[in-house]
């Protein structure tokens, strides 16, 4: 699943360790917001390490699920990329 967080940190070395955190599940396309292609399990572990790594009453992050649909339907302008596409995988 395609997932998009946003995050407003205000302690440095929070808004760092999240960062991290983030650049391990997806690709960061601005300096606050990053999109990932999660399985359910990864998308579980994020949040569990977000939540760890966050002080609910000074910091602010969401998480959007967007479906397949709304992926295609995302544009991008100026030095954006769009979301790379994920290669499909066939088990037989």
């Amino acid at each position: 699943m395609f997932i998009l967080v946003s995050y407003d940190i205000p302690d440095n070395k929070r808004r760092t360790k999240l960062a991290k955190i983030l650049e391990d599940y997806g690709e960061r396309v601005q300096y606050s917001v990053f999109e990932c292609d999660l399985t359910g399990k990864q998308l579980v572990k994020l949040l569990k390490e977000l939540k760890a790594t966050m002080l609910d009453e000074e910091d602010s992050i969401r998480v959007y699920r967007l479906c397949a649909n709304c992926v295609k339907e995302i544009e991008a302008l100026g030095q954006a990329k769009p979301p790379a596409e994920q290669p499909v995988v066939y088990i037989v």
